[in-house]
Parts: structure tokens; C-alpha cells; sequence
């Protein structure tokens, strides 16, 4: 009687931890950043924004992902400066976690309710990125947080995670309800997205590729 193969996976390369950090240094913010994508933990987020702590800490805790962020700015002139550098550092941090295994889901998209407001996100994990963003707010301000700033997180993050976001708020009356639900959306839509999927031998792509990376090695063999 043949042996049976009690390891049938052996010879194949385990997956490796999906982390990063991320160090970002201006005349204008000082960022520290880390994510682990695949270890949920307590975040601890200090921005020196209290609510725009609040929804970071609501990205990761829905997201299912470990993050600590540590950001300076000069506040004194306003909250741009800092909001956008964090989207850029986590956009970015995402992207290097990823790596170049990308056997991931990709697609998804979720809603998510809070009270009055419901917001809607779609993500594509494409190697590309854009933001297509449709929400309008009653108020300036959320607890100090500048409302229009939210678009500009979105921006920086979609941009440097390269990956194919559009976020709407469906409806709502209450401008935090409406943020709220728009990070909790984002979270549960990236969840599924960025999980990693056993069934796939290859990335879910026609061509073959969903990073710059992984394009240009398909040129070098093709050359071979």
C-alpha cells in the first residue's frame, strides 16, 4: 500500500506575516505608523485630533488589523497637514504589509449603519488608485475635526495604498453619524478585501499582476 502524504502542502512557502512601519518626516508633521493586517489588536492612536483619533481607532477595530500611529503637526495652522500625511502613511504601510504575495480576495464592498447615517464602501485592491467620494455634510466641524478633511484622508490613503475606492454616504442628518459610518464601512469593505485567499494559485487578475512589482517581473521573464 502507497504511503499516503500526511503534509500535502510540503515544499509550499507558507505565508508570511502581512506588517509594516512606516516613518514619515516634513517640515510640517512628524508620523510613526505600523499596521499588522493579519493581528487584531487595541489600537493606539495619537494624532493630537481626538475625533480623528476616534475613527482611526474605528478603521482598525472593524478592519480587524493591528495599528499604532504616533503624528505631530502644526496644528497651529490647521489639521490638513497632519489628516493627509496619516492617509499617505497608512496608505503606504498597507501596501508594504500586502508584499508580494497577492492572493487576496480584492473585491468588496459593505455597508454600514449609524443611527440616521448609512455609508457605503467599495474597494478594489488594483495596484491603482483613485477615490470617488460623494458626501455632504451639514456641519463644518465634528468635535474640532474639519469635516471637508475626511475626503482628503480618503484621497491620500487610496492613493498610496493604490487601490480603487469609492465611498458615499447613502443618507444622514448628523455630519458624525455620517463620518462614522463611512470609516466603518471602509473597515469591513478592506477586511474582506485585503484577506488573504487559499483557493487562489495566482493573483485574481487577467493580467497576471496587481503591483508595479509584479508587472515588471513579468517583463523580466518574458525577456528570458
Amino acid at each position: 500500500m502507497a504511503k499516503r502524504n500526511r503534509n500535502p502542502r510540503r515544499g509550499v512557502k507558507e505565508p508570511g506575516a502581512r506588517r509594516a512601519e512606516v516613518s514619515r518626516k516634513t517640515r510640517e508633521t512628524d508620523v510613526r505608523l505600523r499596521v499588522d493586517l493579519d493581528r487584531a489588536a487595541p489600537a493606539a492612536v495619537r494624532t493630537g485630533v481626538g475625533f480623528f483619533d476616534h475613527m482611526l481607532i474605528a478603521l482598525a477595530t472593524h478592519g480587524r488589523f493591528g495599528l499604532e500611529v504616533e503624528a505631530r503637526g502644526d496644528l497651529h495652522v490647521d489639521q490638513h497637514h497632519l489628516v493627509e500625511d496619516v492617509g499617505i502613511a497608512l496608505g503606504t504601510a498597507i501596501r508594504e504589509a500586502l508584499g508580494t504575495d497577492l492572493r487576496i480576495r480584492r473585491f468588496a464592498h459593505a455597508y454600514a449603519p449609524l443611527d440616521d447615517a448609512l455609508a457605503l464602501a467599495v474597494v478594489d485592491v488594483s495596484g491603482r488608485g483613485y477615490l470617488h467620494f460623494d458626501a455632504r455634510f451639514r456641519r463644518a466641524r465634528v468635535g474640532g475635526f474639519e469635516v471637508d478633511l475626511a475626503a482628503e484622508f480618503f484621497a491620500a490613503l487610496a492613493a498610496n495604498a493604490r487601490i480603487n475606492l469609492h465611498l458615499a454616504v447613502v443618507h444622514g442628518r448628523n455630519a458624525h453619524h455620517q463620518l462614522e459610518a463611512l470609516f466603518k464601512a471602509l473597515a469591513l469593505a478592506l477586511r474582506d478585501a485585503l484577506a488573504r485567499d487559499g483557493s487562489l494559485w495566482a493573483v485574481p487578475s487577467t493580467k497576471g499582476a496587481l503591483s508595479e512589482a509584479q508587472a515588471r517581473g513579468l517583463a523580466r521573464r518574458s525577456r528570458r
